[in-house]
């Protein structure tokens, strides 16, 4: 039976070294036996909703240290099924919008049932308060990783994206909420507008390449993987505050740093002439398998 190779859709420079060297792998090697098999990439999904389901019902023993132990290899099992069902939609075809939004809605599923798994079992209001401030925090926090994280795969491949701004909506509400979450990308326009006008975009997306690598292995600390391992340690200690205040606090100042930095890399490349020489050998890349 033969691994899959890659197909250069992620940089591994930015990766999170458990993407590397286990998550990843793990789903490559799993991949032909579920294509051979006729496992298709929904059933995929919902197998990894279930290892999650299961993960928060052993992480609700707070404080024993063998279903902590349990609850991490069961969340390292959802971790690999959320990249094989994409791999195995993609090997068989059979990609689809019910398919991205059944993997979204496991994803988000399963860190839901863990906050509330916890929540139960400290039992107590200013606890159940936390929680909600941690689960907040988290949809902010991996919505501006992923648009970062996005932007950087696509330019250093050369490619801008200059889009027209939206149409106003109706709503003042509405309009509220598309200014907030539309600033990540109006202060990075800037640059994508410089990218699309270079004359050699790829020579452009590699010197952008190494100096972003650096605030973008950074914001890496907001994938699921280290959110899950804090988890584990919370529980292994007995007390799931210490998972909800890391969210709230050491990744949302991970997060803004990151931010900061990435947008500096972004001023300091405008501010220099950009040169028009061969683009140098391309990086490894490897393949986008999980939605996280």
């Amino acid at each position: 039976m033969t691994v899959p190779p890659p197909d250069g859709s992620r940089d591994r420079r930015i990766e999170d070294p458990s993407n590397l060297w286990l998550i990843h792998p793990l789903g490559r090697l799993l991949l032909p036996v579920a294509v051979a098999r006729g496992i298709s990439a929904n059933a995929v999904s919902i197998a990894g909703l279930a290892l999650g389901t299961a993960a928060a019902l052993a992480y609700a023993r707070l404080g024993d240290w063998r279903f902590a132990l349990i609850g991490l290899v069961l969340s390292i099992g959802w971790l690999v099924a959320d990249g094989l069902d994409g791999m195995v939609a993609r090997a068989t075809g059979t990609a689809s919008p019910l398919g991205r939004m059944l993997d979204g809605l496991c994803d988000h599923g399963v860190f839901l049932l863990i906050y509330v798994a916890l929540a139960i079992v400290w039992g107590t209001p200013a606890g159940w308060a936390l929680a909600f401030a941690a689960g907040g925090v988290h949809a902010v926090q991996s919505s501006l990783f992923e648009g970062e994280r996005t932007r950087f795969h696509r330019r250093v491949k050369g490619v801008a994206l200059v889009a027209a701004p939206p149409a106003p909506a109706a709503s003042s509400l509405v309009r509220l909420y598309d200014r907030v979450a539309g600033m990540p990308d109006r202060l990075a326009m800037a640059f994508e507008q410089k990218l699309a006008a270079s004359p050699d975009p790829v020579a452009t997306g590699a010197r952008y390449a190494r100096a972003a690598v650096a605030p973008m292995r950074l914001l890496s600390l907001e994938t699921a993987n280290v959110r899950i391992f804090m988890v584990f340690v919370a529980c292994l200690a007995g007390d799931p505050r210490l998972f909800w205040w890391f969210e709230i606090v050491p990744l949302t100042a991970i997060l803004l740093i990151g931010l900061a930095w990435h947008r500096r890399v972004e001023r300091t490349l405008l501010s220099s002439v950009i040169s028009s020489a061969p683009a140098e050998a391309p990086a490894r890349y490897l393949v986008k398998e999980q939605g996280q």
